[in-house]
């Protein structure tokens, strides 16, 4: 009697992770990235992506920017070099104060296709984003959208890669999970777990196979859709309070029977999210609680994320500390490597950041305090701040 309740936990636990780490292996096959436009698979609009003249699309890049003075050149500098494809660039500014406006007009006057947007302001029951993305769509004059943070750079094949490959594979909002770029410590312990949670804990299957609301995934930084879908769900008016429209806006469409699907655009979009550690806790903190910061799934995530990422490296050391027998661990050594399996090939696909990575454990349990932070955050009515906006608390 006095073995069973370690040997429960360390079922549980050598359960647990192997079965996230098979979900991970399979999830990470299926998170293809868009076929380039020659020399790959597949079509761009109505011709093959490997034709030497593939159709031109013609596409609106949307561009919702608060006090963006030092990020927004560089982005239009990357977007205007796009191939392929006819654009419009429109850039809201959203009331800034740093002089974003003045850049954007000063990029309008050297490429007609940069059109600065005034905002109107944010009306009440609305969040910043989703009221400029919503006066952008609207402005839109082509039927092909992409929505892009104003902190996101494009190689001169993404805009015309991801287009077509939304075409091709049919879906009404395809979000791109760029390349994150991390630079401080404090970046690499955490942003890398975006990675780690959508291909360990989302069965892409079911994404792919259903309409099923809670098997939505996508990133608000990079988003393409259709003018017809995007009005047919009611634009971003249908998640205007929203703070996470990457989790959001897929709902949205799911709700409405639209199909939703995410790719690796790792190789043509790169984003720096934040730039402090201090930076992606608040801004980590302010998603929190549309993600999984809610009961009882905080509780169901926090159990799961601890058995498979802390449990198995605390019980290594136990058992080193004991010297144990050489068959338990053997056991324990198998469970400790499959815990580290998703942030190893995380980092070896996406970011790199190999010291951070060496302390998974701890990273995990940092991104657990920033869940169960949001949560008691909420519970006592406490609201969010973000760009130099006040919005009140979500209910947890």
């Amino acid at each position: 009697m006095n073995d069973f309740w370690p040997k429960l936990l360390w079922s549980c636990c050598f359960g647990s992770t192997l079965g996230v780490a098979l979900l991970f292996v399979s999830n990470l096959l299926q998170f293809r990235r868009a076929p380039r436009l020659f020399g790959g698979q597949g079509d761009c609009g109505s011709k093959s992506l490997t034709d030497p003249q593939p159709e031109l699309l013609r596409v609106s890049v949307l561009i919702p920017a608060r006090n963006e003075a030092a990020r927004i050149e560089a982005t239009l500098r990357s977007i205007t070099a796009s191939r392929h494809v006819e654009l419009e660039v429109l850039v809201l500014d959203d009331e800034s104060t740093d002089g974003t406006d003045l850049l954007v007009e000063a990029w309008s006057r050297r490429d007609s296709r940069v059109r600065l947007i005034r905002g109107r302001p944010k009306p009440a029951g609305w969040s910043g984003k989703q009221w400029a993305c919503q006066q952008l769509g609207e402005a839109a004059s082509y039927e092909d959208l992409v929505f892009i943070d104003a902190d996101v750079q494009v190689t001169p094949e993404a805009i015309a890669r991801t287009v077509g490959y939304r075409r091709h594979a049919e879906v009404d909002l395809l979000s791109g999970f760029p390349e994150q770029r991390v630079v401080t410590f404090g970046e690499q312990l955490l942003i890398p777990q975006m990675y780690v949670i959508l291909l360990c804990f989302l069965p892409f299957v079911l994404m792919r196979r259903t309409r099923m609301v809670a098997a939505s995934a996508g990133c608000g930084q990079y988003m393409a859709t259709s003018q017809t879908a995007w009005r047919a769900v009611g634009g971003h008016a249908a998640i205007r309070e929203s703070l996470h429209d990457g989790i959001r806006l897929p709902q949205a469409y799911r709700r409405c029977g639209l199909r939703t699907d995410v790719f690796d655009a790792t190789d043509m979009v790169e984003c720096r999210m934040y730039e402090s550690f201090g930076e992606t806790w608040r801004g980590l903190l302010k998603n929190a609680v549309e993600g999984f910061a809610r009961q009882p799934l905080l509780l169901v995530m926090t159990t799961l994320m601890t058995l498979t990422s802390v449990v198995p490296i605390l019980w290594g050391g136990i058992l080193i500390w004991q010297e144990g027998n050489a068959a338990g661990s053997l056991g324990v050594a198998v469970c400790v490597l499959l815990s580290y399996l998703p942030r190893m090939m995380c980092c070896l696909y996406f970011d790199r950041a190999w010291k951070a990575a060496l302390l998974q454990p701890a990273a995990m349990l940092l991104f657990l305090a920033v869940q169960w932070t949001a949560w008691t955050r909420s519970l006592l009515g406490l609201g969010v701040q973000w760009r130099s906006r006040t919005y009140e608390a979500a209910g947890p």
